[in-house]
């Protein structure tokens, strides 16, 4: 259980802080960037929550799915913070799962299936929850890179399944901005924008 009593300890002034398992390491070390991209990653999708909610009835239940990746990204951050010991146990520490990952994958064909096929890659933007989803999607994806990183570093001490979590997480940040971005159900004012396609060298000189 954490238990917080005090913000600010001073232990970091000197550059460096505490991993899960009370190992100290420069605050630029690949781990912290890892775990710390992927709790920037969080924020912006609280902001993806915040626009869902203001979005009504036609997005609660994405509000409510990204409520629940808010979890599953601290659960994320906990894995990277603490690299496994040998012999560890399973259930000893909180580690991301492939259950997690899974649904996941079942949420993106949930949503991906009605959507209509793209001819053209997307551009961020449309409603302004697409946008936001759009903005975690990219934040998602450098922390997957971050991980990636660690892993070719420290393969031993990071889990896989992290890597897979991201990746997984992106796509379906992806195909959740489309939906956002689609023509709303019978009797709902508000009007997506449809998909807004890029226009491959739509500035050049004609």
């Amino acid at each position: 259980m954490v238990k917080l009593n005090r913000i600010y300890t001073k232990t970091g002034d000197a550059g460096t802080t505490g991993l899960g398992d009370g190992k100290r390491v420069a605050k630029d070390h690949l781990r912290v960037e890892a775990y710390g991209t992927v709790d920037e990653a969080n924020a912006f999708v609280g902001l993806a929550v915040i626009e869902a909610d203001r979005a009504g009835a036609p997005a609660r239940a994405v509000a409510d799915l990204l409520r629940s990746i808010q979890h599953d990204l601290f659960d994320v951050g906990a894995d990277l913070c603490c690299p496994p010991k040998a012999g560890e146990k399973p259930g000893e520490r909180l580690r991301i799962l492939p259950d997690q990952t899974a649904r996941l994958e079942q949420e993106i064909d949930r949503y991906n299936d009605p959507l209509p096929a793209l001819n053209s890659f997307v551009l961020p933007g449309g409603t302004p929850l697409a946008a936001a989803l759009h903005a975690a999607r990219t934040v998602v994806r450098r922390a997957e890179r971050c991980v990636v990183s660690l892993r070719a570093a420290d393969a031993e001490h990071t889990g896989e399944e992290t890597i897979r979590y991201l990746n997984r997480l992106s796509d379906l940040l992806f195909v959740l901005a489309r939906v956002a971005n689609q023509a709303p159900p019978r009797g709902v004012s508000a009007a997506g924008a449809g998909d807004v396609l890029w226009l491959p060298g739509a500035n050049r000189p004609k």
